[in-house]
């Protein structure tokens, strides 16, 4: 393992929301960060090498019957450790200090003040200075040794120090933006008290990753299933950058792509990157299965079912094929933590290619497991792919499958294509592509009576969709310029055939979703 592997922080999750968020702001930091369930055992801790320990918040009780516990032992690695909310009051609980339910709870922005003098934690920063509070609860007895290092009017320890032995607790939280020195004082913990380098870097990531691809490969070959999506596209030039010719990408054209999608692949991958590409031209195939069928969920499963037979038997034409390549990223992998009776932990999968056939037996490789979306994006740069595929938006795997209402249909496939190339490409040209979420045309199962040139029209409309979000969990619909919707209207109108009205969609998530179906 490389030195800058071992330079990591261990994020213990108790449940919090923040959990991916506190190891973001890590990795802010040049050090490399990694969530792990709060139960795991202080031995296995103890052997990932973590330069630090970071407990995150969480909504239980630490007093309260079946709230998640901390191995005791994790006290005693010899290690740093920060408590956070939730994390602070179970290290003050297990080291014998008592928390109990405080008399008024402190949600929100509360003003602090630090008390201590020349603490690491709090170097370089103001004295007093807003913080995010999330907590009923507060610690009411302290453990031996306990030094406070700030307050706020509410809450008389907002911060403590266990006296020798590095250990830290702070009740609010300063990976949220609203803490105004959070980062700082993350950056604190990271480098001045866990003596971390901050040189965990999407160079270094690339340099350790391509050593270890080769290693774990060695002669064997490698199966991809490219969509021209980010992260597998991202994952494709990673892993021919380090084993060349032994990549085998595979692209499935299924007749649902945006417009010239299949021509771009196929020149980027196959002529500039001049990887082996087997591009398998599927459209027919899926459109005959989709003949007829407009319940959005069996036109997903049927899609997927299709997808994978025709990869798998693409994948049969590849000899000595051992590994399959996904661009799995890192929230995709990542525990959940059961909380109050929940089910037990599971491990989220968004992996490419599900449920091949049992002749089909694969190694996994998934170099980008290790990456958040825009560290992903960054080693994309970094590898040479172009801004329009590291930036791209994210698209259904089902593809226009899921925008085209009601059974789908080559020619009405060919319209939806037409005026969603023509939205994004306004979109891009107003400056606003890269600035949102997704932007996208929708083809309606309805018909509407129109007017043009003095003749009347009986024709079919297109929806148009526009979102802002951060994760996708939730969205709001962009307020996109009047002049611009304006545009894009009277072209989808003027130059796609069958179109005599466009609408504008203007629902959030919830209570909508962002694909209609």
């Amino acid at each position: 393992m490389d030195n800058n592997a071992q330079q990591k922080i261990l994020v213990l999750d108790f449940g919090s929301q923040y959990s991916q968020l506190i190891a973001r702001r890590i990795r802010e930091c040049k050090v490399y960060s990694q969530v792990v369930p709060c139960c795991t055992p202080a031995e296995k801790l103890a052997a990932e090498k973590p330069a630090g320990i970071i407990l995150s918040g969480g909504p239980a009780s630490v007093y309260a019957e079946g709230a998640p516990q901390v191995d005791p032992a994790v006290f005693d690695l010899g290690v740093p450790v920060l408590g956070i909310c939730y994390g602070m009051q179970m290290l003050i609980h297990t080291l014998g200090g008592k928390v109990a339910p405080g008399p008024a709870r402190e949600f929100g922005r509360a003003d602090m003040t630090v008390t201590a003098e020349d603490d690491p934690l709090f170097s370089g920063i103001p004295r007093e200075f807003p913080v995010w509070m999330s907590h009923g609860d507060k610690v009411v007895a302290y453990p031996a040794g306990t030094r406070v290092l700030a307050r706020t009017a509410n809450t008389e320890n907002a911060a403590v120090a266990i006296e020798g032995r590095q250990l830290y607790g702070i009740q609010f939280h300063p990976e949220v933006v609203h803490t105004k020195y959070g980062a700082e004082i993350i950056r604190n913990f990271c480098l001045g008290i866990c003596k971390c380098s901050g040189s965990w870097t999407m160079e270094s990531f690339i340099e350790s990753s391509l050593r270890s691809i080769r290693k774990t490969v060695g002669g064997d070959q490698v199966i991809l299933g490219l969509s021209g999506g980010v992260d597998s596209s991202v994952a494709a030039a990673l892993i021919h950058r380090a084993i060349g010719s032994q990549l085998h990408c595979i692209f499935v054209d299924n007749g649902l792509l945006r417009k010239d999608e299949a021509a771009g692949v196929k020149k980027l991958f196959g002529d500039n990157f001049n990887m082996n590409l087997v591009t398998v031209d599927a459209a027919d195939r899926f459109l005959e299965e989709l003949r007829g069928i407009d319940e959005p969920e069996r036109k997903r499963k049927i899609i997927g079912r299709e997808f994978i037979a025709v990869f798998a038997d693409a994948a049969r034409s590849i000899p000595g094929a051992k590994f399959l390549a996904q661009g799995t990223t890192y929230p995709d992998v990542i525990e959940s933590v059961p909380i109050n009776g929940n089910p037990s932990a599971v491990i989220k999968s968004h992996h490419n290619v599900g449920g091949l056939p049992p002749d089909l037996k694969f190694k996994l490789l998934e170099p980008l497991s290790r990456l958040f979306k825009d560290e992903v994006r960054e080693v994309g740069r970094q590898l040479g792919l172009p801004e329009n595929v590291v930036m791209r938006q994210p698209f259904p795997g089902p593809g226009l499958g899921v925008r085209h209402l009601g059974p789908v249909k080559k020619e009405t496939l060919d319209i939806l294509r037409e005026a969603d190339a023509i939205m994004v490409e306004e979109i891009k040209n107003a400056g606003l592509y890269y600035k949102m979420w997704q932007a996208f045309a929708i083809f309606l199962p309805v018909r509407t009576v129109g007017v043009m040139g003095d003749l009347r029209t009986y024709e079919h409309v297109i929806a148009l969709r526009a979102v802002e979000s951060m994760d996708g969990m939730t969205a709001d619909w962009v307020n996109l310029p009047h002049d611009l919707l304006q545009r894009i209207s009277g072209r989808i109108i003027n130059e796609v055939r069958g179109v005599n009205r466009v609408v504008y969609d203007v629902t959030s998530k919830p209570p909508g979703t962002i694909e209609w179906e």
